[in-house]
């Protein structure tokens, strides 16, 4: 038997950009993904810690090292620059791996640019030093 669980998660990562004219998705800056291992184009769950939203899209890369975080289309009208997100990814792993399975996350602040908690890493060290710690 397989169970649902999750793969990634990004805390607190600040809306930098709402762009309504973009046909969709959620852009994240591609070394924020990078942190956790989320993957370009992949489903991703989100939830607005302002408002209290939550929705689907799917994750596309922004430029590197730019902090990025917009919502794009029809999802810049669930949330505004500044808010605070849950981004997540899912995963199905067999139930006998389940007990031992551990998320990659990372608990972001000050605009996405420092990293205040980052479990089961499997980063670069050079990816970590374009953040602040």
């Amino acid at each position: 038997m397989l169970v649902h669980l999750l793969r990634t998660k990004l805390l607190r990562a600040e809306v930098t950009a709402a762009r309504l004219d973009y046909e969709g998705s959620l852009a994240i800056d591609r070394e924020l993904m990078a942190l956790v291992g989320m993957l370009p184009y992949e489903k991703i769950l989100i939830g607005n810690l302002a408002n209290g939203e939550r929705f689907e899209t799917y994750a596309i890369p922004a430029p590197a090292g730019t902090r990025e975080v917009c919502l794009n289309g029809a999802t810049a009208h669930l949330g505004k620059p500044g808010d605070l997100l849950v981004i997540m990814s899912f995963t199905q792993v067999e139930e006998s791996a389940a007990s031992s399975w551990k998320p990659r996350t990372a608990t972001l602040a000050e605009g996405n640019r420092r990293i205040v908690r980052l479990e089961n890493p499997e980063v670069p060290t050079s990816l970590l030093t374009t953040f602040q710690r």
